[in-house]
């Protein structure tokens, strides 16, 4: 079977009512809490893509059973410090930059040698922002040219609380500390830029001894060593950044709706949102609820018929940094220009993604002006694509895979978009979603 899709048409308007895959945050949170829990944890829900199933496959290596059937889950945790692994153990993160800088939080107090490595495109990230504050609680780690995959960590017992000021919105970077301060002895404390605070709402909700101080620009969090942690049982709502290719699209096909059903809108995640608003879109949140300490709700979307640019604030790149491709395309279609600015956490991605943001809008035809953190998209309101374009050699980043067929589906043109199988990481079934909107 090739490993590409050709789209020819336009989508046609529609009007429809969807649900999308769990979250895939959640979901990789979900299966590294339920590892270390006493006693059997069952999620429902969960999403099923090469990234889960890496994180699932990791704590079977660490010597943690499980079952699994269709979306349900079952881990049978044997606690705290319950890993129990054969010498010279190999983990495989593959695609997940969330598993890889996670699990070396919980590996910090194993003593013998752990090597991780990844696949192609996540062995070219910076380890290293992890490492060297998970190397302060007395770890130590040997990464490739100091900083890349493959990385061998070995733990000490009696590790020592630090203080880490997270200093970039990196949710991965602080809940690795988050992680790495459960297992030392004494109070670690974290100064947190504001990101994605999903890890601290699961601690919340476990009752386990960390708090949150919220202050305008980062939080104040304090870690005190963990001894248990009781089951975690979960019904994981659909994912925020899975939803946001269809909002985008309803945004884009004109006297067109949409109702995505049961999403998480965490705040720290509804970046898009708050952006897309100020863009003219039409997003109403309907049934919102509470669960786990999350804000869950059925996101309801109507184009509208002009889109208006955008200076975007910078306070909002931590809370959309996973949308900005997709959001770039809807700042193509906005009257006048639109400016995003201190984005250069976007290139610590699966793929340089400001750099194949840009590239994909000039291959459509868009004007643009970058620097090494910031673009201009000189927006056209009519435009049109007749040509012939081509998307490859894009380090399998399922998001930039993703953002080119609804860039063909909303703008027209004759696509090839190489490497289908990226989407196998995040949203494997997003194609099958895709069809069922275009049918009648």
């Amino acid at each position: 079977m090739s490993n590409y899709i050709i789209i020819k048409d336009k989508i046609k308007n529609f009007n429809k009512s969807i649900s999308v895959n769990g979250d895939k945050s959640l979901s990789i949170r979900w299966v590294l809490f339920a590892s270390l829990a006493e006693g059997v944890s069952n999620a429902k829900n969960l999403l099923i893509s090469e990234d889960v199933l890496a994180a699932i496959k990791t704590i079977k290596k660490l010597g943690i059973k499980y079952s699994i059937k269709k979306d349900q889950c079952k881990i049978y945790g044997k606690g705290i410090n319950g890993y129990n692994y054969k010498k010279r153990l190999v983990i495989n993160a593959e695609n997940s930059g969330t598993l890889g800088r996670l699990i070396l939080g919980l590996l910090i107090n194993t003593l013998r040698p752990i090597k991780l490595i990844g696949d192609n495109s996540l062995s070219k990230r910076d380890f290293s922002r992890v490492t060297k504050p998970l190397s302060k609680f007395g770890a130590r780690f040997k990464l490739h040219k100091n900083k890349n995959l493959p990385v061998i960590v070995l733990g000490r017992s009696n590790l020592k609380p630090i203080k880490y000021y997270e200093e970039k919105g990196s949710a991965q970077c602080k809940s690795s500390v988050i992680f790495g301060g459960m297992r030392a002895q004494g109070t670690t404390i974290i100064k947190a830029k504001k990101s994605r605070n999903h890890t601290e709402l699961l601690c919340k909700y476990l009752k386990l001894p960390v708090t949150v101080k919220k202050k305008k620009s980062y939080d104040i969090i304090k870690v005190k060593e963990v001894k248990k942690i009781k089951p975690l049982n979960y019904n994981i709502p659909s994912d925020i950044s899975s939803s946001a290719f269809f909002i985008v699209l309803t945004a884009l096909t004109k006297k067109s709706e949409l109702l995505i059903k049961n999403v998480n809108i965490n705040p720290s995640r509804t970046g898009i949102i708050t952006i897309l608003k100020k863009m003219g879109v039409i997003i109403i949140y309907k049934n919102q609820k509470k669960y786990r300490g999350e804000k869950i709700a059925d996101i309801k979307i109507k184009s509208p018929k002009s889109l208006k640019s955008i200076d975007c604030p910078s306070k909002l790149n931590s809370n959309a940094i996973d949308e900005f491709l997709i959001i770039f395309l809807v700042a193509a279609k906005a009257k006048g220009v639109s400016y995003f600015k201190n984005l250069d956490e976007l290139n610590q991605k699966e793929s340089p993604r400001l750099e194949w943001g840009k590239t994909i809008l000039n291959k459509m035809g868009v004007k643009t002006v970058s620097t090494k953190d910031s673009i201009k998209i000189y927006g056209n309101p009519d435009l049109k694509i007749k040509k012939k374009i081509i998307i490859k050699n894009y380090l399998k980043d399922h998001r930039v895979f993703m953002t080119s067929v609804i860039a063909a589906l909303s703008f027209g043109g004759q696509w090839k978009i190489h490497d289908k199988s990226s989407i196998n990481s995040s949203f494997p079934n997003f194609l099958k979603k895709i069809e069922n909107l275009k049918k009648l």
